[in-house]
């Protein structure tokens, strides 16, 4: 379990190039970016791949990841869409920022300050999901992802049941 990426974390009070995983084992506060994907009031989701260091098999917003060290987050949440769902062109809007603390399993921890992000999606959205990231994506009304998070909380992402919970009108309006 490698992962070379460096991210922006804080250290000692400053930003600092760090290791992801490095930064996930610690706990460093760092910064990520999280993306939505709306058609009306429908939500694209996808479900994580097996394969991922953390929290596989689990359902999380369209996307999310972290910045590489000096990438602004307009441009990671473009091309993470791009290598994970193989959606380009979209309007990215950004929200108001996130910070949240989540355990997500092995010791690991999410402390993260996020840039939000939400897109609308044509009617023709082309979706082209990467397999060893995603597992599965799907679009589900807002009002029954909230019950079904709510009926099967085990079945999604920390973070999605944090934003979900704590930060919906501050990324939906």
């Amino acid at each position: 379990m490698t992962d070379e990426t460096t991210i922006p974390a804080w250290v000692d009070g400053r930003l600092m190039p760090v290791g992801k995983l490095d930064a996930h084992r610690r706990a460093l506060r760092h910064k990520a970016v999280s993306v939505f994907v709306m058609a009306g009031d429908r939500l694209l989701i996808q479900q994580r791949a097996a394969g991922k260091y953390h929290t596989p098999g689990l359902w999380a917003n369209t996307c999310c990841t972290h910045p590489h060290w000096g990438e602004d987050g307009a441009t990671c949440a473009a091309r993470r869409l791009a290598e994970e769902l193989g959606i380009e062109g979209l309007t990215l809007n950004p929200r108001e920022d996130i910070e949240y603390r989540a355990d997500v399993g092995n010791g690991l921890t999410e402390h993260e300050v996020v840039e939000v992000f939400v897109a609308e999606a044509p009617a023709d959205l082309w979706i082209d999901p990467n397999p060893e990231e995603v597992q599965a994506v799907r679009w589900t009304p807002l009002p029954d992802l909230l019950a079904e998070v709510a009926a099967h909380p085990d079945r999604f992402t920390p973070w999605l049941r944090i934003y979900l919970s704590d930060h919906l009108p501050r990324i939906f309006g």
